[in-house]
């Protein structure tokens, strides 16, 4: 009798998202006005997250970090009893806490660089004067650019100007009153007054909008699933709500815990090397590992500058961003894949783009919350049957051999007006 052939490998989370998608793609039809329809309602939603910043970033860090302090809030409130208004206030007040402490454990030394800032310009400029001659090369070709530029603006003005004159026009051109230095003074406090009080004006609302999201989130996400309609409406819900808590609040804890290790290794280093306020550098190096790729590469470029105005030669200069670039290699090429290959697998052309595309929307905290945004775009595809195709886009390269689905399945004893753990009260 011949030996019976195993059965084979079920198929990977992969090749059952890629059938979805081929699926999709093979039955959709997209015409012309549906496309222009679309393309104008995601211009509208740029255009609106652009212009209401003030109001919608907080929202979103309010959110992000909601998802983040999700399982201490938890650990909080079933282990030990605490109501959930009061072990969210608690969650808020040590985090905050310790953000402010060590903000004004560095805020001296900060304060103390910046004041040197003059000094430290004239030390580069001696420290880089063998590539004064290079530069002067640059900047000879930029002028002559320039120039070129302005004579062929020049010659369009005063066309444009004589056209303008001929029907009769008259053309008034007003040039800056004296006082101009006390104006131009009065006008940069005042920027800087308005931006501080922006700033805190976001801040304040963050902290509200998070302490609610932490004391009753959950009643919130009750409510909405209850209006489903179907069981499977309900089940798809509370699945896309529980994988995107699971895995964006697992990334950023262990980017958390990642990128604080590598700000302690930046921060002995610097010690080691005799480098003064290491604590400031190495709060520096662990800010910037949430941006991908640019954040370290301003780290280095930051302990170069630093160290050509601490040590006497540019060959002792390059040691410390030399160790920061082993640090970031070995953390980015091996540990944190490592950690989250399994479980947190995007595109990274993809990321890239998405960095560029937040940092230019919201700046610094567009570029922090690139990454999570991007997760949550996938885990919606991946639920929604129109969007798979982008899900799968969106997806990180392939593997040869079977993995764990990117995205934790919930068990199937979920009824539907029940929901998991996160919605216990």
């Amino acid at each position: 009798m011949p030996p019976e052939t195993p059965p084979p490998p079920p198929p990977s989370y992969e090749q059952v998202q890629q059938q979805r998608a081929i699926e999709v793609m093979r039955h959709s039809r997209l015409d012309t006005r549906t496309a222009c329809l679309l393309l104008l309602s995601v211009l509208a939603v740029f255009y609106t997250l652009y212009f209401a910043s003030a109001i919608i970033l907080p929202m979103i860090l309010a959110l992000v970090v909601n998802l983040l302090l999700s399982s201490p809030l938890r650990f909080l409130h079933t282990r030990l009893h605490l109501p959930k208004p009061l072990a969210a206030l608690c969650l808020i007040l040590c985090v905050f806490g310790v953000v402010g402490a060590v903000g004004t454990a560095i805020s001296v030394p900060a304060t103390g660089w910046l004041e040197r800032a003059p000094e430290a310009i004239n030390t580069l400029q001696e420290r880089l004067a063998f590539l004064r001659g290079p530069f002067q090369l640059l900047t000879g070709a930029s002028d002559r650019i320039h120039n070129f530029l302005s004579i062929a603006g020049g010659h369009a003005t005063a066309a444009a100007t004589d056209a303008q004159t001929q029907d009769g026009h008259v053309i008034i051109v007003s040039s800056p009153t004296g006082g101009g230095g006390v104006a131009g003074l009065d006008r940069f406090s005042s920027s800087i007054l308005l931006g501080t009080q922006a700033f805190m004006g976001q801040f304040f609302t963050m902290i509200l909008m998070l302490f609610f999201l932490l004391a009753q989130g959950d009643s919130l996400l009750r409510r909405f699933v209850e209006i489903m309609p179907t069981f499977a409406d309900k089940r798809r819900t509370v699945q896309i709500a529980y994988q995107i808590e699971r895995n964006v609040s697992e990334y950023l804890a262990t980017i958390t815990i990642i990128n604080s290790l590598v700000g302690v290794v930046n921060m002995v280093q610097c010690w080691l090397l005799g480098m003064p306020n290491p604590l400031l550098w190495g709060v520096m190096a662990f800010l910037l590992n949430y941006i991908p790729i640019i954040g370290p590469m301003m780290g280095i470029i930051i302990y170069f500058l630093v160290g050509l105005f601490v040590y006497p030669s540019v060959w002792q200069a390059l040691l410390p961003p030399a160790i920061y670039l082993c640090i970031h290699l070995t953390e980015g090429e091996t540990i944190t894949p490592m950690v989250l290959a399994r479980r947190f697998t995007l595109n990274p052309v993809l990321v890239m783009a998405s960095l560029m595309f937040w940092d230019w929307l919201w700046g610094i905290f567009g570029a922090f919350l690139s990454v999570p945004l991007l997760a949550v775009f996938k885990i919606i595809c991946d639920h929604v049957e129109i969007l798979t195709p982008l899900g799968h886009i969106v997806g990180g390269p392939a593997h040869p051999a079977p993995q764990k689905p990117l995205f934790t399945e919930m068990p199937d004893s979920t009824t539907p007006g029940e929901d998991p753990d996160r919605l216990e009260d």
